[in-house]
């Protein structure tokens, strides 16, 4: 091991594919770091917990989010837990657990994009829909529309944004809006970590092309690791 335990940190679901994926990308970030100790956790919907990965992972550990943008479980869910331990510790002197933010929006994402829709056969040039899950937080559809440009400018072509859930316009209207602007096909690029409900959703979106979710792409799994470099340096409490 060198230095703290990188835990990451995912939603959770009850699809049966979702959790390998996560650990899939969690064996992607150990292929590329192999010095690295990685575990995973989960908010809901599978095991290990995220109070009980915290007990298990000992006293120096550096949360990564696996999440896309920003919201109730990062805010809430994760950040709690986290002040809950820190409290917990603080009077025997050991670390804090220290918490990266979200991945999003990131240039390594539009990499990982790029690379699934050539994975789908979308063709140079198509216009995209960027499909995002949705947050009631007005700080994620922000961070959402920053990777859709940094995506338009990797691919050079229209990017539009829809969401799945909790927020508009919908995947399904972001499509055709887009292909009447167009007078073209349009691909939807899954801004999603794993399959799951909305994943499946999109099939049912009208566009020509859908792509998986982000999964363990390589550029994912580095900018995981990038995350915990940014993080792994306990700040120092104030005297």
């Amino acid at each position: 091991m060198n230095g703290p335990t990188l835990l990451a940190v995912a939603h959770g679901s009850k699809h049966p594919a979702a959790t390998a994926t996560i650990r899939a990308l969690a064996s992607e970030v150990e292929r590329l770091a192999p010095v690295l100790d990685i575990q995973v956790a989960f908010v809901q919907d599978a095991k290990p917990s995220l109070p009980e990965a915290l007990d298990a992972a000992g006293p120096d550990v550096v949360i990564v989010p696996l999440l896309l943008s920003t919201g109730y479980h990062l805010t809430t869910d994760i950040a709690g837990a986290a002040t809950a331990i820190d409290t917990a510790i603080t009077a025997g002197g050991m670390l804090a657990p220290r918490v990266a933010g979200p991945l999003g929006p990131d240039p390594l994402l539009a990499t990982a994009l790029t690379g699934r829709l050539a994975e789908a056969g979308v063709p140079h040039g198509t216009p995209v829909v960027l499909a995002a899950a949705g947050s009631s937080d007005p700080q994620a559809a922000g961070e959402v529309q920053a990777q859709a440009d940094l995506l338009a400018a990797e691919l050079g072509v229209p990017v539009a944004v829809g969401y799945a859930a909790a927020d508009r316009p919908t995947v399904s209207d972001a499509v055709a809006d887009l292909r009447t602007k167009t007078n073209g096909p349009v691909a939807v690029a899954t801004y999603l970590l794993a399959p799951g409900q909305f994943h499946d959703q999109l099939a049912r979106s009208g566009a020509d092309w859908v792509t998986a979710p982000l999964g363990a792409h390589p550029a994912v799994a580095a900018l995981v690791i990038d995350r915990y470099r940014a993080h792994r340096t306990p700040v120092a409490r104030a005297a």
